[in-house]
């Protein structure tokens, strides 16, 4: 195990606080006058629960976020609605639960319902600048109309035309399971022997040296966080941008990330918005990801698609709190599985439709991580004892139930005890409503499932883009109308040249010069994207 004397990991923290964190709004003094259309900013992060200062954890160092927390409100209960990144983010892009579209298996390529747009085509066609750093996915395929730039290279909100109101993603991997892996680093800053250790892991140096690296790597994303606020302050966008900072899903540890336990959703989510939201103010009202999507386009004054599954949580529009919280668990990998939950804001019911599964099948990448290892090793030696135990039981419960506020962990399981029977059967029927009401694929086998939306494995092409152009029109333009045959097809097009033009999202007829040319390209999310049409716009 690699430490450090106290006096060297005492400078590499004054090096944090002197240099990184974010200054603090004037007098926090709330503004009448705000755009119309505002400027909004995610700031992500990967692999994380909330363990920074400003959740009162007090192993953490972040002063860049707990500074941020203290400009805006903390959310204490945001979940997102599965334990996994990309089952996840399907979620997020669309607005909808995975099970509902086909995309709650991990890696899976699937064909989402024709209606089901990326909602930030609908920012887009409002007239948004809309990018990504640079993570997308989604379990499908990223069309060409969802982002204006969308890479390593984007330029976020630098890249737009003057006054266009922008909605930027910045995607942080710093704190993705594999940095803690030993092979990524060399040294630790957090002091191992001050670790703090849920119930269920074995108190060891490898354990304990995890949990510091997992520290070490959340102090390096608040670094990267504070830098990304610094640039919009430098911009001058601070004051009239609305920022969002959230993790994926739960931290990248046993019994965390890829679980729908308190510890595998429940994620760090702040949001500022100077003059709107009171500095320093604690929300404690549920929280999905489902949520976000019908969000932004509300701030952004975007009617919601009423397909859209989750509810507005902030600005005029906000909707009454949240009863429940719905969780899924399906494919992990190479491994299956068919978990489903639902909790408020005291209880966790959860449902093992595959009960003669272990909690610990064999996932390769999982595997890699030490903490498992040392785990499995000391299981197979009989060195676990009490809760360490529970995640190698041969079998599952059927029916889960936690009091969150006396049990954490999630260690001591209610279901059976004659005093909690309609508790249980309350939340039971809640979560079995809520399959109902979104048409739970996830209790259709997977085969079964994507021969269904994409037969024979064969991926659908997206028709040719129909093009009309109307000449004659004033100061040398001509109208272009568009058109797609296929169900759901979206369109882009550009009169730009070379290999990385900016494609447009078409939404109405536009007016273009009378030069260059016109290309044109029909995508639908689940296909491949149509062949290219090129159009001449200059006169005959």
């Amino acid at each position: 195990m690699t430490n450090h004397s106290l006096p060297r990991r005492l400078s590499w923290l004054a090096a944090v606080l002197m240099t990184s964190i974010v200054p603090v709004f004037g007098a926090n003094t709330v503004r009448a006058a705000k755009p119309s259309r505002p400027n909004i900013l995610w700031i992500s992060c990967e692999d994380i629960s909330p363990n920074l200062g400003c959740y009162g954890d007090r192993y953490a160092v972040t002063p860049n976020l707990d500074a941020f927390a203290s400009q805006g409100a903390l959310f204490n209960r945001c979940f997102t609605h599965a334990g996994v990144c990309a089952v996840v983010r399907s979620g997020l892009i669309t607005g909808m639960y995975p099970p509902s579209i086909g995309s709650q298996h991990m890696r899976s390529r699937i064909v989402p319902p024709a209606f089901v747009k990326c909602f930030t085509e609908y920012l887009r066609a409002a007239g948004y600048y809309c990018t990504n750093r640079s993570k997308t996915d989604y379990n499908f395929e990223p069309p060409l109309t969802a982002w204006d730039e969308s890479s390593g290279r984007s330029r976020d909100w630098r890249g737009r035309k003057p006054g266009q109101p922008f909605f930027s993603v910045i995607n942080l991997t710093i704190s993705h399971e594999h940095f803690i892996w030993p092979s990524t680093y060399k040294e630790l800053y957090h002091d191992p022997k001050q670790a703090i250790l849920p119930s269920y892991f074995p108190d060891t140096p490898v354990t304990r040296r995890d949990q510091a690296r997992y520290a070490d790597i959340i102090t390096e994303m608040d670094r990267q966080a504070g830098k990304i606020l610094r640039q919009l302050k430098s911009d001058g966008l601070a004051d009239d941008t609305i920022v969002f900072f959230w993790g994926d899903h739960g931290a990248g540890l046993p019994r965390g990330k890829r679980w729908i336990y308190e510890s595998g959703t429940r994620v760090p989510f702040i949001v500022r918005w100077p003059g709107r939201i009171k500095p320093g103010s604690v929300r404690d009202d549920l929280v999905s990801f489902i949520d976000f999507a019908p969000t932004m386009l509300s701030l952004a004054g975007v009617q919601v698609p009423s397909y859209m599954q989750g509810q507005v949580i902030l600005g005029e529009k906000t909707a009454p709190p949240r009863q429940y919280i719905f969780t899924h668990r399906d494919r992990m990998d190479e491994a299956y599985d068919l978990i489903r939950g639902v909790r408020d804001k005291r209880f966790q019911y959860i449902r093992n439709f595959m009960p003669r599964r272990t909690y610990a099948q064999n996932i390769w990448y999982m595997n890699k991580m030490p903490t498992m290892q040392e785990m499995r090793r000391l299981n197979a030696a009989g060195k676990l004892k009490g809760p360490q135990t529970l995640f190698f039981r041969k079998t599952k419960p059927v029916e889960e139930l936690y009091d969150l506020t006396r049990d954490p962990d999630e260690v001591r399981n209610l279901a059976g005890l004659v005093k909690y029977r309609k508790t249980l059967a309350r939340m039971r029927q809640a979560m079995e409503d809520w399959q109902v009401k979104i048409g739970d694929r996830g209790l259709i086998p997977e085969p079964v499932l994507m021969e269904g939306i994409r037969p024979g494995g064969v991926y659908a092409l997206t028709e040719k883009p129909s093009v009309r152009v109307v000449r004659g029109g004033k100061n040398h333009t001509v109208q272009v109308t568009l058109s797609c045959p296929t169900a759901g097809g979206s369109i882009a097009y550009t009169t730009g040249t070379g290999r990385r033009p900016h494609w447009q999202l078409y939404s109405k007829p536009v007016r273009l010069p009378t030069r260059g040319t016109l290309r044109v390209i029909a995508c639908r999310l689940g296909y491949r994207n149509s062949p290219e049409v090129r159009t001449t716009l200059s006169k005959p």
